[in-house]
């Protein structure tokens, strides 16, 4: 079901090596001969929900609400957990044989994925988190946009950048990600957040636009334009759409699968989505007498009064009719339409809570140790609110909403520990904090199918090129900067709609780019940010984003322009670098 099991896997099988670590010196001669080692490899797993297949005819959109909240004290290096999420794929029900993914991909070498590959063909995933490839942190997560058009040979995540792969700007013919909104700011390092987190949640939902036409090809392309709307305190409407020739370009050389991506088909969740614990650094010791102790980070979760952390709620899937063909209409002159998801339009499923299945010390290929002996500390649930999360007992390990933090080998299993039980050094053992890492090495570094930059020295700003689609036609305003709370900063620069980078790829008319132009610009009058998309959640508040990230256009932009990042960096080294006569501070 879900769809990055196996690429969480290669990772693991690159991190489980052992990794430098400083732990305090024995204070006694006996505890000398114990083996203390640090790894990248101390949990792994899904802790998630099912979902029954939707009805025919609701595949346009799928959205919920997630929590948010810091899953870590502080951010760490070598960590990285997805708080709950989920991932779309296109759905091709009646393909029970044919390779969606050519030879030549990196999927396609993932064996368990056949004999379609479908689950690994495209996705929209991201979400919210905390990931290896950060170069900015300040204790909350990141939101992140993240589609996969071609078999993870690439990964997009804004409009201009993969999902943390490179520093600079992906090449032209890579772009696929457009900006949408006139007023907020997509960081390719994510989107922060206001820190009065307890209680909220941010909405999300992508949903289908009919933004572009159909087009013959080569090669054919469909007229949907997956877009990522949010609904948080300060900002409600879209954000940026995948552009549909993103998803038909593998078929260009491979037209067995012509129709078949998310341009074309509609979506479906794979089967319900989860938190996706992917990359947790652990200490092991091992003593004279054999016994193997473990430590993890600590990892905390909100908890209401009931003793429930409430993670995901209103799970809500939608048809044509709930925005996709009123657009339709509006495009080629109707009645203008609010943005608002018609609810009558839409499924919202009876979810029900999977068993929490986590491991420790899982190698490439291979799983690692069970954790054992959780359901005495926490179990999934679904409430009777049809809301998914997580149910704390009398915690014998630590305070409630605490993950346990140590665990001991007993037989086939690691199980928790309390504190005390622990060795000393284990307990004096600390975890290095992000920030401290002067390299990233993405999980592609050294594949023989797709070469690129991925091992990144992480003081490298996300850069752009002066040239091409970045400069031809080009921007319509002077750059300008804003300070955000992971102490970077990103600069900016304001583009008609239709001039962004990521459309320059392609040989469209005028009359087509005029069309787009035309429409995006009724969007821009008519869907404010303080207008409702998203019906609002059942229950808690909603979380803000950083202010600095809600933009209000220069005067004579209003409409039809967006503000395109051209880079963002640490926020000392951008004071030094920055022209004040060609920056403006907003």
């Amino acid at each position: 079901m879900y769809v990055r099991l196996f690429v969480s896997g290669l990772l693991l099988g690159i991190s489980g090596l052992l990794i430098h670590a400083t732990t305090p010196q024995p204070k006694n001669s006996a505890l000398a001969t114990n083996e203390i080692s640090q790894r990248a490899n101390g949990l792994h797993g899904y802790i998630g929900y099912s979902s029954p297949r939707r009805p025919e005819g609701f595949g346009a959109g799928i959205g919920f609400y997630t929590a948010v909240w810091p899953l870590v004290e502080k951010p760490l290096a070598g960590f990285q957990i997805g708080l709950p999420g989920n991932w779309i794929i296109p759905d091709n029900p009646d393909n029970k044989d044919m390779p969606c993914c050519p030879e030549g991909t990196i999927a396609r070498t993932w064996e368990p994925r056949g004999p379609t590959w479908a689950s690994v063909f495209q996705t929209q995933e991201g979400g919210l988190g905390y990931w290896r490839g950060n170069r900015y942190h300040y204790g909350p997560p990141k939101f992140s946009m993240n589609g996969v058009p071609d078999c993870y040979n690439s990964e997009i995540a804004s409009p201009g950048w993969p999902f943390f792969y490179r520093a600079a700007a992906l090449p032209e013919d890579q772009l696929g990600i457009a900006q949408l909104s006139n007023r907020i700011l997509v960081p390719p390092d994510g989107i922060t957040f206001v820190e009065d987190l307890e209680g909220k949640f941010l909405g999300y939902t992508h949903m289908m636009l009919p933004l572009t036409e159909k087009r013959e090809g080569p090669p054919p392309t469909g007229d949907q334009s997956w877009t990522l709307f949010l609904n948080s305190a300060n900002f409600k409407g879209p954000v940026a759409f995948y552009i549909p020739e993103m998803w038909s370009r593998l078929s260009k050389e491979y037209p067995a699968i012509e129709g078949m991506g998310l341009d074309a088909r509609e979506g479906t969740m794979g089967g319900g989505g989860a938190m996706e614990i992917n990359t947790v650094p652990s200490f092991e010791m091992k003593t004279p007498e054999g016994e193997l102790y473990i430590k993890i980070p600590q990892l905390q979760f909100p908890v209401d009064a009931q003793g429930r952390s409430l993670l995901v709620q209103d799970v809500t899937y939608y048809s044509k009719d709930a925005l996709f063909n009123p657009v339709k209409a509006w495009k080629n002159g109707g009645e203008a339409v609010s943005g608002a998801f018609r609810e009558a339009h839409s499924w919202k499923p009876d979810i029900s809570p999977r068993k929490i299945s986590l491991d420790g010390g899982a190698q490439l290929n291979a799983g690692g140790t069970k954790l054992g002996g959780l359901e005495s500390v926490v179990e999934a649930i679904v409430t009777d609110s049809n809301a998914f999360g997580l149910q704390w007992q009398e915690n014998p390990f630590g305070k409630q909403g605490r993950f346990p933090e140590y665990f001991k080998q007993v037989g086939d299993l690691r199980v928790p520990i309390p504190e005390a039980e622990a060795p000393e050094e284990l307990t004096e053992s600390t975890f290095a904090l992000a920030g401290t890492e002067k390299e990233y090495i993405n999980w592609r570094d050294g594949n023989e199918i797709v070469s690129g930059n991925f091992r990144i020295d992480k003081e490298l700003p996300y850069s752009t090129p002066t040239t091409g689609a970045w400069a031809h036609p080009g921007p319509a305003s002077e750059a300008y900067s804003v300070d955000l709370k992971d102490g970077s900063t990103v600069t900016y620069k304001w583009y008609r709609f239709i001039d962004q980078p990521s459309f320059q790829q392609f040989n469209w008319s005028t009359e087509e780019k005029a069309a787009l132009q035309a429409l995006v610009e009724k969007i821009h009058r008519n869907w404010t940010i303080d207008k409702t998309y998203m019906a609002p959640p059942s229950s808690g508040g909603l979380v803000a984003i950083d202010p600095v990230l809600i933009l209000s256009p220069p005067a004579g932009m209003e409409v039809g322009y967006v503000p395109i990042v051209v880079r963002q960096e640490r926020k000392l080294v951008a004071e030094s670098d920055r022209s004040t006569s060609a920056l403006a501070r907003r």
